[in-house]
């Protein structure tokens, strides 16, 4: 077996990126939840994922996206700098541009809402689901939410039970905790709304 210097490989993802010969590029990312799992497409984010498994994330990334999928830092650079500034307190926008075309119509509309809930903010899944047009369709909302293929970034830890508490989030309930207290969303219990 030939072993390839790190200077050499690090080249050879940076040219397959350049060269757009990549249908998904990705990276690690270190936060203060863990490593987070950045897939980006040539139309932009397209995953963020909490203790991923590697080998099962690629293969999703794979099936959804092609198979030319390859760890390159390089494309990562704009998210993990965003999500970097995130958590140091400097950014409460994401600006990234956001690959969401292998979502259905009424999950990517529910996913819109939800990026319009400000920073320190909070709403309920009910809420979110009347400013998506379907007032009925909470639970439906919770499922896209459980699904959210973009959390942080489009903030489903933002989204709370009709009491004001905190229920479901695919990434676990402290870490949704530790998301809305970096925020400063205290929850009232009450009315389940930021101070």
């Amino acid at each position: 077996m030939t072993s390839v210097s790190p200077d050499l490989d690090r080249k050879f993802r940076d040219t397959a990126a350049r060269e757009h010969l990549l249908d998904v590029a990705y990276d690690l990312v270190d936060s203060p939840l863990g490593a987070l799992l950045v897939a980006v497409t040539e139309r932009g984010v397209a995953r963020i994922s909490y203790d991923a498994d590697p080998e099962g994330e690629l293969e999703r990334l794979a099936r959804a996206y092609g198979m030319r999928v390859l760890r390159s830092p390089a494309p990562i650079d704009a998210a993990r700098r965003e999500l970097d500034e995130y958590f140091e307190g400097k950014r409460r926008e994401f600006d990234l541009p956001l690959d969401l075309v292998q979502l259905a119509d009424f999950n990517r509309r529910v996913l819109r809402e939800l990026a319009r809930v400000p920073y320190g903010e909070v709403v309920t899944y009910g809420e979110l689901a009347a400013r998506a047009a379907r007032p009925r369709a909470a639970r439906a909302v919770g499922t896209v939410m459980n699904r959210n293929p973009l959390p942080i970034v489009l903030p489903c830890h933002r989204v709370i039970g009709a009491n004001g508490k905190l229920v479901g989030y695919a990434g676990g309930l402290a870490r949704k905790e530790t998301l809305l207290r970096h925020e400063g969303a205290l929850l009232e219990k009450a009315s389940g709304r930021s101070r």
